[in-house]
């Protein structure tokens, strides 16, 4: 993908489809809307994922606590999309066993119980089934658990993905079936004919040109922001969405040493609670905290750190602290409002809501990365006859994502940081080692090398240092100090790549420094 190409399309025709928001929600909607053949461009005023959706628990699931909470339908769609995703995207999402560890007798059969609704409500597509474990086999599926007072535990499975690489994906894959995608250009007004909406007026970020282009249908897909871009196309709409932080703390994979996730099932919000091994290092979390207002970049609050820390060390042997966290970031939920939760976001809908605005704005809010496919299936249903565009059926269900290999594929990487490209993962390597110094790791703490950026550049749409480090690559999650000690490395590699100069690397590398701050835990 190359942004100038990407522009230029953008601007020199009309479309069906034009979705703003370049999250889950809209590059769903872009790949949905494209391969039933309508002209589709998307629009995001930052870069991809920018937001809530590069800060995800980085688990395609049903739900268990859904399911706790009698929610049986959330859990049945979210488990149905939860088989098709690791169908269709099989070189980014893997099975994952989860522990949920059994200190009083009760809890066996309850949370056996539970489980096998779970694997039932999956039916075909379940992933394995759930299993009572024995005191020692739970010990040796999670060796840093809590071993005083154990009696065994219960394995279940979900899905494992990288929520900001399956994005890139989902644009690769819009663009392979001809939709344009331009990161970096906001939408600030509407075009309208008798007060229908007919086309927006966009502003590149990088230059500051507005452009105006037409178009059938706007989708409104803007996650957090969603309520602000309805009320561009109508100042008194209702607000529907509230916002609710999650925030995960990032350490060493010695407090999990093992391929096997648990599943804390009892905080103290009520909430569960996730120790998951995820590129070689553990994720814990998340939280749930009620927010006044949508951010763009959340910070963690020290409250929520300590809640993080004080659950995990209640079934840890050896506690982390403070000081042990490699990273630590937080993301807004865009939850559907619903009257009477006010301030108890546990309870507000997780399941999504497409509006219909008079104007004509198709305003997609609400969901999870699990539904996004069919969530995107459902906004274009509704946007096909407000364009009076021609009916197609959907053709996500077993359309296979960019870079898909089959995870029986031998050729299929094993590393990680390398899986992630599937079927490109052979171009990636064959521009690696073109030259001596692509091949060199861009720091010893992280797994990335430096000709990863470079392609990043080159082929991903990276227009800047925070897009490479954040997104392209994960190095800000798996080690902020790390990523902020590679930045400067790593901004002369994409000013090389994009014909920068010496003041762009410095002004780069100084607004990293400043927003990867943010990423650590204060001392």
């Amino acid at each position: 993908m190359n942004r100038n190409e990407m522009l230029q399309n953008a601007t020199s025709q009309d479309w069906d489809v034009i979705i703003i928001g370049g999250g889950a929600s809209g590059l769903g909607a872009a790949v949905d809307a494209q391969s039933r053949g309508y002209r589709t461009l998307l629009l995001e005023k930052h870069d991809f994922a920018k937001a809530t959706s590069s800060r995800s628990t980085k688990l395609v699931h049903g739900g268990v606590r859904y399911l706790q909470q009698g929610n049986i339908h959330l859990v049945n769609e979210a488990l149905y999309e939860r088989g098709l995703l690791c169908q269709n995207a099989s070189h980014l999402v893997h099975n994952l066993a989860f522990v949920v560890p059994r200190y009083k007798w009760w809890e066996g059969p309850f949370y056996g119980i539970g489980l096998k609704l779970y694997d039932l409500l999956a039916g075909k597509l379940n992933l394995a089934p759930s299993r009572k474990l024995s005191r020692d086999e739970a010990i040796a599926r999670i060796p840093n658990i809590q071993q005083e007072h154990l009696l065994g535990g219960t394995m279940y499975y979900d899905g494992q993905f990288d929520d900001a690489r399956l994005a890139i994906t989902l644009a690769q894959t819009a663009a392979d079936n001809g939709a344009s995608l331009v990161n970096y250009m906001g939408v600030n007004e509407f075009i309208k004919d008798n007060d229908i909406i007919t086309g927006v007026k966009a502003q590149d970020e990088l230059t500051g040109k507005v452009y105006e282009i037409q178009c059938k249908v706007v989708i409104n897909a803007t996650g957090i922001f969603s309520d602000a871009v309805r009320k561009l196309d109508d100042p008194g709409a209702e607000t529907l969405i509230s916002q609710s932080q999650g925030v995960h703390l990032v350490l060493d994979a010695s407090f999990q040493p093992s391929k096997t996730a648990i599943m804390v099932p009892h905080t103290d919000d009520g909430r569960v609670l996730f120790v998951i091994p995820w590129h070689e290092r553990i994720l814990v979390g998340t939280t749930d905290t009620p927010m006044p207002s949508p951010e763009l970049e959340p910070r963690p609050l020290a409250d929520e750190i300590k809640f993080i820390l004080r659950n995990a060390n209640r079934y840890l042997q050896r506690d982390p602290t403070e000081e042990d966290v490699l990273a630590v970031f937080a993301g807004q939920r865009p939850l559907v409002h619903e009257g009477g939760t006010e301030g108890k976001t546990k309870s507000i809908s997780r399941e999504h809501l497409v509006e219909v605005s008079h104007g004509g704005l198709v305003s997609i809010m609400g969901g999870k990365w699990t539904t996004f496919r069919k969530m995107a299936e459902d906004t274009v249903d509704h946007a096909a006859p407000v364009g009076g565009l021609p009916q197609v059926d959907c053709r996500t269900k077993t359309l296979k994502l960019h870079g898909w290999m089959s995870r029986e594929d031998p050729d299929l990487p094993q590393e990680g940081h390398f899986q992630m490209y599937g079927s490109e993962a052979a171009a990636v390597h064959a521009f690696i080692n073109e030259d001596e110094d692509r091949r060199k790791l861009l720091h010893p703490n992280l797994p990335y090398l430096r000709g990863q950026i470079a392609w990043a550049a080159r082929h991903e749409m990276a227009i800047n240092l925070e897009d490479a480090l954040a997104r392209r690559t994960r190095s800000l999650l798996l080690n902020a100090k790390a990523s902020m000690d590679a930045a400067p490395d790593a901004a002369a590699i994409m000013a090389e790549e994009l014909g920068h100069d010496q003041a762009w690397v410095k002004s780069q590398v100084d607004a990293f420094h400043e927003m990867a701050s943010g990423y650590c835990v204060p001392r």
